[in-house]
């Protein structure tokens, strides 16, 4: 699995880091005491933030999910050089 955080070019570094933190569940008080920050300073940053706009894209293979038939997906994909269809 892997996660990312798009449109974070438009964030300033204190919103990077309070919208990281908060993605990987930190609570806002525990932003506030790593960052030296406090809740309510946090809480408007992860505000202003979300009104900037970004998302957050999980991204899993799709042999995790159960979607491929095995011997599909990996090298040669499961098809047979030529195979149209």
């Amino acid at each position: 699995m892997q996660v990312e955080l798009r449109g974070m070019e438009r964030l300033s570094l204190r919103e990077r880091q309070v919208v990281v933190l908060k993605e990987m569940g930190w609570s806002t008080q525990a932003i506030a005491r790593e960052l030296g920050l406090s809740p309510s300073t946090v809480a408007t940053l992860f505000n202003r933030a979300r009104t900037k706009g970004y998302q957050v894209v999980v991204v899993l293979p799709a042999d995790a999910l159960g979607l491929l038939q095995k011997g599909e997906g990996g090298e040669g994909g499961g098809r047979e050089a030529g195979d149209e269809s």
